[in-house]
C-alpha cells in the first residue's frame, strides 16, 4: 500500500458531499481499477459523474505513473450515479480516516483524518 493524491470534483455523490475542491492523500493497494470506456463519447458523458481524480504533486490531473497507478484516463478513480447514492472508487479511504493512519498530517489534526468526512456523510444520509 502507498499514498497518492486525489482531488474531489463537484459531483452528486452523497459520500463526498461538501468535499468538492479537496485535494488530499489516500491509500492505494494495487494498480487495478482502471476506468475503461468503450468510446470517447461514453467517457465524455461520464464527466459529471466523476467523483475522484488522481492528481500529481502540482495538483494537476494526471494519467502518469506513479501518481495514477493504473493509468485511468483523465485521472478518473471514482464515479457516482446521477442521484449520488452509489459511489465506486479504487483508493482506500477506510485506511486513512484517522489522523494517526497518515504518514504525514498537518499539526492541527487531532483524531480525525481528512477522509472521516466521507463516513460522516454516509451516517448523516442514513439519518
Amino acid at each position: 500500500a502507498r499514498f497518492v493524491m486525489v482531488e474531489v470534483p463537484q459531483s452528486p455523490s452523497i459520500l463526498l458531499a461538501g468535499m468538492a475542491g479537496s485535494q488530499m492523500p489516500v491509500v492505494v493497494a494495487h494498480g487495478e481499477g482502471r476506468a475503461v470506456f468503450a468510446h470517447a463519447a461514453q467517457q465524455q458523458a461520464a464527466q459529471d459523474l466523476v467523483a475522484l481524480r488522481y492528481i500529481d504533486h502540482q495538483a494537476a490531473v494526471t494519467e502518469a505513473y506513479p501518481y495514477n497507478p493504473n493509468g485511468s484516463p483523465t485521472g478518473i478513480t471514482g464515479l457516482t450515479t446521477p442521484d449520488g447514492r452509489f459511489t465506486i472508487m479504487m483508493p482506500h479511504p477506510e485506511r486513512v480516516f484517522r489522523a494517526v493512519q497518515n504518514s504525514w498530517k498537518p499539526d492541527d489534526w487531532q483524531e480525525d483524518g481528512a477522509w472521516l468526512r466521507m463516513f460522516r456523510n454516509a451516517r448523516q444520509w442514513l439519518g
